[in-house]
């Protein structure tokens, strides 16, 4: 980035306490300790923390000025401080200000589950042609998604924004800076309905990405997603998916269990015969979501098919990790609804004759689906034929491994914790065995299980 004071008190609507409206900012950080030469240091306030209380360190670091809602007792001399009323609302206003100085298609993604797979999937097709910025982990929430927008330079030529929310508003409030000409929907799950009170709720919620879409620009949505199939919008609709309804078809696919998914996908100008490097059938719809929208970006099908081909997963979401002994390791361990719980269940029972285990862990902000919820994916791992079920956590316990032990699971196990799961998982993570991780990331961090099988000598 690349502003002066000036230019950010018109976007802020601040006032300038002290400082040279000329000094310009190259950078924007809310860490005090990682200051640099043209750095605006932007206090954040948090549940248990206040940035304000190390805005005198982050000068000290090397910042050149800050924004702040507070007036500090000392202005260091030679630093600008532009007084706001929230620093929450001035990054948003901020990063809208910013992104209004680039006249290129902004790709807006939401959904209940499978949000950064589809957004690395579109990001990696856009960029065989396109200088493509696209969001970094899991910066889809009202502080990064504003930071990741003012990353935004004169270089690139299209950005895939992904968003997330657990409550009404976010979605819209992240859409004013964003501003999409692409808005895409993954699907309605259960997924925070602990706050939003109903599938319905959650359509609502999801919905408001719609508000701030281009009056030209388009919709991309889940095709096979009862839900979503209701949304009526002035703008085209691209809906995705396998019914017949569906103007981008998903057909043809052949899984190849750990191995990944080919499919076709068939658009009203073309079709796609796909190779994607990574497991389920997800995977068929996120490569339908990239091929829609490049190809109304302009990408040729050479460039469409090598893309998807190129995908690489993001952090710990469904990678396939080969360990010694022909073991492998499904590392979806980043986080966890029943939706995606049920699909990764399903890809670990497409692992042919490998025995199976399933390390699942407690699913959490399902409020009053919460019991469904974990005895539905119970009941899943037995009818799937699943070898050995390790549960961890209270959630699991009450209803996931009950459900599974009464549909006929022949090897149900629950701990407390993933520690106290360690001994025994590896007595039976025998080699020729397949082993997925998957729960919410707090509340399990199976993660950190995943690191400790790749530093094991088995």
């Amino acid at each position: 980035m690349k502003m002066t004071v000036k230019e950010i008190l018109a976007a802020v609507h601040g006032t300038l306490l002290q400082g040279d409206e000329d000094t310009v900012v190259t950078k924007i950080s809310t860490d005090s300790r990682k200051m640099e030469a043209g750095s605006l240091f932007l206090p954040w306030r948090g549940e248990r923390f206040d940035g304000h209380d190390f805005i005198a360190s982050a000068m000290e670091n090397g910042a050149a000025g800050c924004m702040t809602a507070v007036v500090p007792a000392t202005l260091c001399a030679g630093k600008f401080y532009i007084k706001v009323e929230d620093t929450r609302v001035a990054l948003k206003e901020l990063a809208a200000a910013y992104r209004s100085r680039f006249d290129i298609p902004f790709v807006q993604i939401t959904g209940s589950t499978g949000k950064t797979t589809a957004k690395e999937m579109i990001a990696i097709v856009l960029s065989q042609k396109y200088n493509t910025l696209k969001t970094i982990g899991n910066f889809n929430g009202d502080l990064g998604t504003p930071m990741i927008l003012m990353d935004l330079n004169e270089q690139h030529e299209a950005a895939v924004i992904e968003t997330g929310m657990d409550n009404f508003g976010q979605i819209r409030w992240l859409g004013e800076a964003v501003r999409p000409h692409y808005a895409v929907i993954i699907n309605i799950g259960v997924a925070h309905m602990e706050y939003l009170g109903s599938r319905e709720g959650i359509l609502r919620a999801k919905s408001e990405i719609f508000e701030k879409l281009d009056t030209d620009g388009i919709a991309v949505l889940n095709g096979d997603d009862e839900l979503l199939n209701t949304v009526e919008i002035p703008q085209k609709i691209l809906r995705c998916g396998m019914s017949e309804h569906c103007n981008v078809r998903i057909a043809d696919v052949v899984d190849r269990g750990v191995c990944g998914m080919s499919c076709t996908i068939r658009t009203e100008k073309n079709a796609y015969a796909v190779e994607i490097p990574a497991p389920g059938i997800h995977m068929c719809y996120a490569a339908a979501y990239a091929a829609a929208i490049a190809e109304q970006m302009g990408l040729g099908a050479e460039e469409i098919v090598r893309g998807i081909a190129a995908y690489v997963p993001a952090g710990d979401r469904m990678r396939v990790e080969r360990l010694a002994g022909e073991r492998v390791m499904l590392n979806d361990s980043y986080n966890a609804n029943p939706q995606s719980m049920a699909g990764a269940v399903k890809i670990l029972a497409n692992a042919g004759e490998m025995t199976k285990i399933a390390m699942l862990g407690d699913m959490k902000e399902l409020g009053g689906a919460e019991q469904e919820g974990h005895e539905e994916i119970g009941r899943l791992v037995a009818e799937l034929g699943i070898d050995h079920l390790f549960c961890v956590g209270t959630l699991c316990r009450d209803y996931m491994a009950p459900a599974a032990k009464k549909a006929g699971c022949k090897d149900v196990r629950w701990y407390e914790s993933k520690e106290d799961a360690w001994e025994e998982l590896l007595d039976v993570y025998v080699p020729g065995s397949v082993l997925l991780l998957k729960a919410s990331h707090f509340s399990g961090r199976f993660d950190q299980v995943a690191d400790r099988l790749r530093e094991h000598t088995f």
